[in-house]
């Protein structure tokens, strides 16, 4: 490998797109994972963040599933492999990610069944076995299977006349053993059961039935102790859970498509029943049943899952608000909002006077919200525009804008119908944004809109002039996101970025070559350049005898060209400091090329969203960004990055980000081989419990 020499230049042939400088996605998306699950473990979170710990760990598993293993297998089965710049190709890289898997799979079981369901049993929240229930529990038990199960339940035979059956992404289903002959005179030896749709897969005895505290039972547990009754006259030798992870990824090809959104609603169904990519099933079923379920879903053993325990874990994010037991959670916490910016104030005033940084979860995104509820009845706010990736279900923000609307206001929404798994929900609000008035496009096709911008036009009382309000995020329009993600939003009048969001605005709704920005980089057009200009402004300093500092802190790091601007800097010897959340391309500490490159990962009680980068000597130091560091983000989205350049509140993004480059307690050190390392100083406190001690009341 080549090294830096005495003099501190580098060889000019030094291969910076060499394969082994860089770690494979897929392979880093696990071991983000793998760090969630680690969670789970840790007694220093309360026992039901934990819990949430660990059904996260399984939610990110289907998703990967149904996004990147399905991409691998459709690339290897069309004859299409392309490696990425780590150059592993996608058949090695699939057999590494089945190993990796089924791994952690059996380990999340485990720490399921062997630590959390005994700590919870020890609070009282218990999730009784069937060979465990009483007398008067299996009473309670049939009579809800007689007044819930039986009238809906329908079981499906196997024989020629009912083949196996469609059965949607990652439903719970259940395949029986049968023996006996049917009414009809048929010797059917299989079934499948799905479980029906309606039911909570979860349910609560009464208390008087239970010991002290609260009593779950699985439907699962239900169905297998009566599904004898399902089936009359035959006997059933077997009844196994199990369940089909499918290719979720939407392929709405945009070629000649006159209205995106019908062609959405289309693909939308589709979607439930794409190409198998993964079987979960009980881990007692027998060889021959999984054999037949295999082949039925067209799967090999390598894509066969047994698991001890439910086959779909997230039904148990019901449990914590149903037990209601604060003691096992995260102490409540009150966002701040900052002097100005409550109900009881004018906003717009207050941002005429001065720029807001807000910080969230620690400080309310309430004013964000409170600004757009202010637009929509201020008789002097002529027009409100904004992009919607994410707004979650009796959005606020929504029916701020709907109100605006039928206000008179000209209010423009650029709905992103495109944003993974929420397609049909912002279908739903863009037809009724449509309904009150509002004019809804949905971008650019080809790009997705993630750029998270307001732009509100008032014309001024005193002066009849039109005057700009703008706020810019990091994260979306969604207010419970907005309790749980971390994000920063800036609230601003300043002219020159009303004009630049204003421009971007009219590259989304109307048509027209790219116009000059003055503050704003923006995705796809300025973004990837910029960036990788202000990285060689640093190379340039540290070369002229400055000591360079780059902090970038982001959700991904993958886009090769980025990587390659790093290495370099880092060869100069420029310090860089990366705190990358999720999956990571780049490889530290090689050495000659990356040895100035340390890259953490901080997991705590909120979700690292924010992305900001900082550049010492950069003519902006500091900004935030919509945009991850991701080929997706910089090459086929419009995002924006907008500079924080009010010096205090620079300043201060700038303390907040040297929190994290210097916690001891939350953060994962990534190595050269692409481990990490877990870093828990005793005593120390935590970057995030240290924001919250400054920020929130």
């Amino acid at each position: 490998m080549t090294t830096v020499s005495n003099d501190n230049t580098v060889p000019e042939k030094l291969a910076l797109d060499n394969p082994a400088y860089y770690i494979n996605r897929e392979l880093s998306n696990l071991a983000f994972n793998a760090r969630v699950l680690a969670q789970a473990l840790d007694e220093e979170h309360p026992l039901l963040e934990r819990l949430k710990f660990l059904l996260i760990f399984s939610s990110n598993l289907d998703e990967f599933f149904e996004i990147r293993v399905a991409g691998l297998m459709q690339s290897i089965q069309i004859g299409r492999e392309t490696t990425g710049p780590d150059g592993i190709h996608p058949n090695i890289v699939l057999r590494e990610v089945s190993k990796i898997c089924h791994e952690t799979v059996t380990k999340q079981y485990e720490v399921l069944n062997n630590i959390l369901m005994p700590a919870l049993e020890h609070e009282g929240i218990r999730f009784l076995r069937r060979n465990k229930w009483t007398k008067a529990q299996s009473k309670w038990v049939k009579d809800y299977v007689n007044r819930e199960i039986l009238p809906i339940a329908s079981p499906i035979g196997i024989d020629p006349a009912h083949p196996f059956p469609r059965l949607v992404n990652k439903s719970l289903n259940f395949i029986v053993k049968l023996e006996g002959t049917d009414a009809f005179g048929r010797n059917l030896n299989y079934a499948i059961l799905p479980a029906p749709r309606s039911l909570p897969r979860l349910i609560e005895l009464p208390p008087e039935l239970g010991e002290p505290g609260k009593n779950f039972i699985f439907l699962s547990s239900m169905i297998h102790a009566h599904a004898d009754r399902l089936f009359p006259g035959m006997k059933v030798q077997g009844c196994y859970q199990f369940r089909i992870t499918r290719n979720a990824d939407l392929d709405v090809d945009t070629e000649g498509i006159d209205d995106l959104a019908r062609a959405l609603r289309g693909e939308l169904h589709s979607r439930r029943f794409g190409t198998a990519v993964r079987l979960e099933v009980a881990d007692n079923c027998p060889e021959p049943l999984t054999d037949f379920l295999l082949k039925e879903v067209g799967l090999t053993e390598t894509e066969l899952y047994r698991v001890n325990g439910p086959v779909n874990l997230k039904r148990l994010f019901r449990v914590p608000a149903i037990v209601k037991r604060p003691d096992l959670e995260y102490p409540p916490m009150t966002p701040k909002i900052p002097k100005g910016l409550t109900r009881k104030d004018n906003i717009f005033d207050a941002i005429e006077r001065k720029d807001f940084l807000l910080h969230h979860p620690f400080e309310s995104f309430a004013p964000v919200t409170q600004l757009l509820k202010q637009a929509a009845k201020d008789p002097e706010v002529v027009a409100i525009k904004q992009t919607l990736y994410r707004a979650g279900t009796n959005s606020a923000i929504v029916e701020a804008l709907i109100d605006a609307a039928r206000n008179n206001k000209e209010v423009t929404v650029v709905v992103e119908l495109r944003a993974r798994f929420d397609e049909e929900e912002n279908l739903e609000l863009a037809s009724r944004l449509q309904e009150a008035g509002a004019v809804v496009v949905y971008g650019v096709v080809g790009y997705k809109t993630h750029a998270k911008m307001i732009l509100i036009v008032k014309k001024e009382k005193s002066s009849g002039k039109l005057k700009r309000y703008i706020h810019l995020g990091t994260g979306n329009y969604h207010a419970g996101n907005a309790r749980a993600y971390t994000d920063y939003s800036l609230l601003t009048a300043d002219p020159v970025m009303g004009e630049d969001v204003h421009r971007v605005f009219q590259q989304l709704t109307g048509m027209g070559q790219t116009e000059r920005m003055y503050k704003l980089l923006h995705a796809p057009f300025t973004l990837k350049r910029q960036l990788i200009r202000l990285i060689e402004g640093e190379i340039k300093a540290q070369n002229d005898g400055s000591k360079g500092h780059i902090i970038l802190k982001c959700n991904g790091l993958t886009e090769p060209k980025l990587i390659q601007a790093l290495y370099k800097a880092s060869q100069s010897g420029v310090r860089i400091d990366l705190i990358v959340r999720g999956m990571c391309g780049l490889r530290p500490g090689i050495p000659g090329v990356s040895e100035t490159i340390r890259v953490i990962s901080v997991l705590g009680r909120f979700l690292e969203h924010t992305r900001v980068y900082y550049f010492k000597h950069g003519p902006n130091k500091l900004y935030c960004a919509s945009a991850d560091l991701m080929e997706r983000n910089l090459n086929r989205r419009v995002e924006t990055c907008f500079p924080v350049d009010q010096p205090s509140l620079a300043q201060r993004v700038y303390e907040e980000l040297m929190l994290y480059v210097n916690d001891t307690k939350q953060t994962w050190l990534l190595q050269e081989d692409g481990n990490y390392q877990h870093l828990s100083e005793e005593g120390a406190q935590g970057v995030q419990s240290e924001l919250l001690t400054r920020l929130s009341s």
